[in-house]
């Protein structure tokens, strides 16, 4: 059975969209926490952060994070802060390989000018609040990450190829 992989990463890195070009490569099935969470909830990840606070998001991030890392064979994409609970990073590492998509500053508000749906931008300085994800962030996707592969100015296509090498590259080197 194929070992899942588990993309992390901060918002606008390409999660989703390495993702489905890497589930395609690897014939794995596709899956995406947040989208899991609308599809649970019906609303969109904007309106439970509005409704339940970031908190609150959490919670339901939490339990969808348990549920989607114990299906078999699959490339997950996780939401941006899925790596703030210690249980969700124990859960990552433990039940497939972690992929961290590392990505700059500039990249990502170059990909996140456009949509209206990530609550934690809605502020009048998203470069100062991406530099506080980051720093707070970036520590913890490393810190789960078997591999690393960085993401700017680069197609999925290219990014999801370099990251099947390296999954190759590291069964071979397992005992």
């Amino acid at each position: 059975m194929a070992r899942s992989v588990f993309l992390v990463a901060p918002m606008g890195s390409g999660k989703t969209a390495v993702g489905r070009q890497l589930a395609r490569r690897l014939n794995l099935r596709f899956l995406d926490s947040d989208a899991e969470i609308e599809s649970r909830t019906g609303v969109d990840v904007a309106y439970i952060f509005e409704r339940e606070g970031e908190e609150g998001f959490r919670a339901r991030e939490r339990d969808v994070i348990d549920a989607l890392t114990q299906e078999p064979g699959v490339v997950l994409a996780t939401g941006g802060g899925a790596i703030l609970l210690a249980e969700n990073r124990e859960r990552l590492a433990a039940r497939g390989t972690v992929v961290f998509l590392d990505t700059t500053i500039e990249q990502q508000l170059a990909r996140t000018q456009r949509g209206q749906h990530r609550p934690l931008l809605a502020t009048p300085d998203r470069r100062a609040m991406l530099e506080e994800l980051m720093q707070l962030r970036d520590p913890l996707y490393r810190s789960i990450a078997t591999i690393t592969i960085r993401t700017d100015d680069r197609a999925p296509a290219a990014v999801a190829a370099d990251i099947e090498t390296a999954l190759k590259q590291a069964a071979h080197a397992a005992p």
